[in-house]
């Protein structure tokens, strides 16, 4: 069973004499930063010279430093820059700078797991990932509650480093609802396997693969769209108020039929072999060398990807759909 902590197992005056410092002003860098304020932190944010962000931070009411000076005169040090553009960060902006007792945060642990961050020894490294995007995650601390998020231990040099980090999940709001207790090889592997076959590549390949057979089939491609890609928000809001269970009790007993007896074809044992070849080379590390190695060769492959799904059918016929629909905030 999974341990979970809540507001009565995280002593938030824990932070009373530190300063925790915000490496980054992005979606979760100003959730982060603005909930641990209004929680009665001491908080800076670290950000390159000549960041747009700057003046954003300063309106907002916050301390701002380059990361460089941040890292000199943070306790604890939360990582939210792209994953991508962190190694470097690290290596140039903050490693020269630790000192023995520092806490090393992170919300998603690709880097330590990967091993394209090698924190030294003296300092704690822990994670806070809360489960919701920036934008929720302060709305919802603003109304009296919080995101669930979940925190590992990688490195515990001080022997504090589980209370400190419950200190700060409490801060952010991520103990109100609870936290769940996890490795940084668990949460990283978990989470690359969900993005690549249901969150993103899996849900994307499906949606364009039906839209496709259904244009090919000489269906018109506005009613295609309706039904595979715009109708997939009002499932997928049944999915995350109550599982499956409340998805099936609130559509037709055709679309549940259809469910049962039709879903097993599409997702059938040669999906679910690649599904686990896909899981394997996350394990291995074979993906994070690939994503690493497209990085370096400044992306050759993943703009090309990106530039040829921009033209994609069902993106030209979504957008002309969605403007007929200025209610959604269309984008």
């Amino acid at each position: 069973m999974v341990q979970v902590y809540y507001d009565e197992d995280a002593n938030i005056d824990l932070l009373n004499d530190k300063t925790v410092g915000i490496i980054g002003y992005g979606s979760q860098g100003h959730a982060h930063a603005l909930n641990l304020r209004d929680s009665g932190c001491n908080v800076m944010v670290g950000l390159y010279e000549g960041s747009r962000s700057w003046s954003k931070v300063e309106s907002d009411g916050l301390g701002v430093g380059t990361t460089e000076a941040v890292a000199q005169q943070a306790d604890l040090i939360m990582m939210l820059a792209p994953d991508t553009v962190q190694p470097s960060l690290f290596q140039d902006a903050i490693a020269p700078h630790l000192r023995a007792g520092q806490v090393l945060l992170f919300a998603h642990g690709f880097n330590i797991h990967f091993q394209q961050i090698v924190p030294p020894a003296m300092v704690d490294v822990s994670m806070v990932a809360p489960k919701a995007p920036g934008h929720r995650m302060r709305a919802t601390f603003e109304e009296g509650n919080g995101v669930p998020g979940l925190i590992a231990i990688q490195q515990d040099a001080s022997g504090n480093a589980r209370e400190l980090t419950l200190a700060y999940a409490r801060g952010i709001g991520c103990t109100r609802a609870g936290v769940l207790n996890t490795t940084f090889k668990e949460e990283t592997e978990t989470d690359l396997f969900g993005e690549q076959t249901v969150l993103c590549g899996g849900v994307s390949a499906l949606v364009k693969a039906a839209f496709e057979i259904l244009v090919e089939a000489g269906y018109q491609p506005e009613i295609a769209y309706f039904e595979c890609m715009h109708e997939l928000k009002l499932i997928v809001d049944l999915f995350y108020q109550g599982g499956l269970n409340y998805m099936r009790y609130s559509v037709s007993e055709t679309a549940e039929y259809g469910d049962y007896s039709r879903g097993p074809r599409v997702v059938d044992d040669h999906v679910r072999e690649t599904m686990q070849e896909i899981l394997r080379e996350i394990q291995t590390g074979e993906f994070a060398r690939e994503w690493i190695l497209e990085n370096m060769a400044d992306r050759p492959a993943f703009n090309a990807y990106r530039e040829m799904d921009k033209t994609h059918q069902i993106e030209t016929v979504g957008k002309n759909l969605r403007a007929m629909m200025p209610w959604l905030d269309p984008k």
